[in-house]
């Protein structure tokens, strides 16, 4: 099956925190803290699963992947201070 959209959540090391974070930045938009999502091809989700396997500790670190067909097969819900609105305010 291909996925077109994906969401990424880690939590990992302090040491390793900032090598995941520009990994998932090159394939994702930045959401929430450790939170990543957006349209991604098949071929660039394996890219980002093998860069973050090999950063990672996998007695220690935490990473999860939620693959969609497309972005419209789910309904998102925000309770509390929406972050894409304050930060479109300041572009």
């Amino acid at each position: 099956m291909n996925y077109n959209y994906a969401f990424l959540m880690y939590d990992v090391g302090e040491k390793r925190v900032n090598k995941v974070f520009k990994i998932c930045k090159k394939y994702l938009k930045h959401h929430q803290n450790s939170v990543f999502r957006g349209n991604i091809t098949p071929s660039k989700l394996i890219a980002i699963e093998e860069e973050i396997s090999k950063i990672i500790n996998k007695e220690e670190d935490f990473i999860t992947i939620i693959k969609m067909q497309n972005s419209y097969v789910f309904e998102e819900k925000t309770i509390g201070s929406d972050r894409k609105k304050v930060e479109s305010i300041f572009i």
